[in-house]
């Protein structure tokens, strides 16, 4: 003869454990203002970097979606006047974190350099990253930044 038991067990409600880690502040780039804030330092930190990878300026209007030689030179003379579009301001994010990465991983001369020089990864199939994000644009600004977080050891 088979006697079944039933038992009830309380258990404590399910709860992550306590950290200190906090998750970085949202950054809404839907709200003007923020793009206001951001807009001239983003514009500057572009420019700097352009300098150092000695982008031609037909390159740095593409990577930054596109913009008349016009509306560039205005943007070069007062960062402070324009306020970026959500777009740029993504185009912004993903050009400082890529110098960023690079920095992080190599020399100064070659993080400098990597941008326009031939690679054999599969991604780039023997174009230059430059090459490929001006073709492929932000989805390929992504994917360059996700590569290049992924080999410091970031993702």
């Amino acid at each position: 003869m088979t006697i079944l038991v039933s038992v009830r067990v309380r258990s404590a409600p399910l709860a992550y454990p306590a950290t200190r880690y906090a998750p970085p502040e949202f950054v809404d780039l839907a709200s003007k203002e923020v793009r206001r804030r951001l807009s001239a330092g983003g514009l500057q930190a572009v420019f700097n970097i352009a300098a150092r990878w000695k982008l031609r300026e037909e390159d740095v209007r593409e990577l930054l979606g596109g913009m008349s030689h016009a509306s560039y030179l205005g943007l070069k003379k007062n960062p402070e006047a324009k306020v970026l579009d959500p777009d740029q301001m993504y185009r912004v994010s993903y050009l400082v974190g890529i110098f960023k990465a690079l920095h992080i991983l190599h020399g100064e001369a070659l993080a400098d350099e990597w941008i326009k020089l031939p690679n054999t990864n599969r991604i780039f199939a023997g174009r230059t990253p430059l090459a490929y994000m001006l073709q492929g644009g932000v989805p390929a600004m992504h994917t360059v930044r996700r590569l290049l977080d992924a080999r410091r050891g970031g993702v």
